[in-house]
């Protein structure tokens, strides 16, 4: 896929934001540790999280700053994080609906920005070179790549049955059509590769590599693979349109069906971090 071969739309996630806090499987605390770790954080600074989502990232990170700010494009999970970090009593936070590609927006300098599950639906080597200008002489760029949605794939025994995404993809694609959905366009190719050309190409230097490890056998409800799926761009609510009630009972059926006793097991995949500096 070409950087023009898609165009961002505001119903990208549409009606996908409650489905994360119950659908998607929280960053660990080793990933906080991790990141601290590796950047020598000391509870200064400020963090910019860029595609904060829901916050999932942007709260687990936050106590290792003076001060946090999560940007996103999406007024529903601008709410999500909202509630969340009331909810967890996280006061040093900071929520602003902006794309990426508006960066700076007089939004001041970061020690950190970081990049989960989102890079890839902006205009990178745009928001690269911005995001650039924004750090610290000191600071860096964390990008998290993790599938949190589902786990890893294998035929190692687990409590209860993996969930059945090829049967989930395949249900998805006879409501949708067999060409990955994502707002109002399409993705053939899926998402978009050759990250590493485009952050030296706007000045960046590395990648240092880090592997959060994981492996741990986690149980899954209908609910939450339901919600699961929800939570994609490729299955978001709003492009089921009126058969999205039609669409839901096929799932629930298909996943109660496939379950044990209403529970899933899945094996979480490791989380890849990419550190840049510029």
């Amino acid at each position: 896929m070409t950087e023009a071969a898609w165009q961002w739309d505001e119903t990208l996630y549409a009606g996908s934001a409650r489905h994360y806090s119950v659908g998607r499987r929280p960053y660990p605390a080793a990933l906080a540790d991790a990141i601290r770790t590796a950047l020598d954080l000391d509870g200064t600074g400020r963090l910019l999280d860029v595609g904060c989502g829901p916050g999932s990232l942007t709260l687990l990170l936050a106590p290792l700053f003076e001060a946090a700010l999560g940007v996103d494009a999406d007024q529903d999970m601008l709410a999500e994080g909202r509630r969340r970090a009331d909810g967890a009593g996280v006061v040093n936070v900071e929520w602003r609906h902006l794309r990426a590609e508006a960066l700076p927006a007089d939004l001041g300098t970061f020690r950190v920005a970081t990049f989960a599950q989102s890079f890839h639906w902006m205009d990178r080597p745009l928001v690269a070179r911005r995001v650039r200008d924004m750090l610290t002489p000191d600071g860096a760029w964390v990008h998290v790549g993790a599938n949190t949605h589902q786990g890893v794939t294998g035929d190692d025994p687990l409590p209860y049955p993996r969930a059945p995404w090829q049967q989930i993809n395949d249900l998805v694609a006879s409501y949708l059509g067999p060409i990955r959905r994502a707002g109002q366009g399409l993705l053939p190719a899926g998402t978009p590769s050759g990250e590493a050309e485009i952050m030296r190409g706007a000045g960046f230097s590395g990648p240092t590599r880090i592997t959060v490890e994981q492996g741990t056998a986690v149980e899954r409800s209908v609910d939450e693979v339901t919600s699961a799926v929800f939570s994609l761009s490729s299955s978001a609510p709003h492009l089921f349109g009126d058969r999205l009630p039609a669409f839901s009972a096929d799932l629930r059926h298909l996943l109660t069906t496939a379950a044990r006793d209403g529970r899933f097991a899945e094996r979480q995949g490791d989380i890849e971090l990419a550190i840049w500096r510029p």
